[in-house]
């Protein structure tokens, strides 16, 4: 594939490279208590894609997974700890990845605001 048709990322360490296989299905931001206390932010950013694009090239060994939900599954980096994946096992076929690990960043617009009622005061308001 050509990077007009991927996008591609790695952790804060580096010791986990990415690619995924485009289409973007969307991109968000989610407030929900269990992604701010995950990335320690107001909101938890992704673009979701389809799962079986997604290809670790490096570092595999190094993804740790975190159950936080019945259904919910987040993936990081065990040596620097950064976010790198959310997925859930209802829709086993998508994948979303934190937008902060793309590389170039991510140029397009975020379409969903999820969990806004969480939205904590102290982030700008539209």
């Amino acid at each position: 594939m050509s990077d007009s048709t991927e996008l591609h990322g790695s952790c804060l360490c580096g010791g986990v490279r990415y690619r995924a296989a485009l289409p973007v299905f969307h991109a968000s931001h989610c407030y929900c208590t269990m992604c701010q206390k995950q990335h320690g932010a107001a909101a938890g950013s992704y673009v979701n894609v389809g799962r079986p694009g997604l290809v670790i090239e490096q570092g595999r060994e190094l993804i740790a997974e975190y159950a936080s939900s019945a259904d919910g599954r987040r993936d990081f980096c065990r040596v620097c700890g950064s976010t790198l994946f959310w997925r859930s096992t209802e829709t086993p076929e998508r994948i979303a990845i934190t937008l902060g690990t793309l590389e170039p960043p991510y140029a397009g617009s975020v379409e969903r605001e999820l969990y806004p009622e969480n939205k904590p005061a102290w982030t700008p308001r539209a």
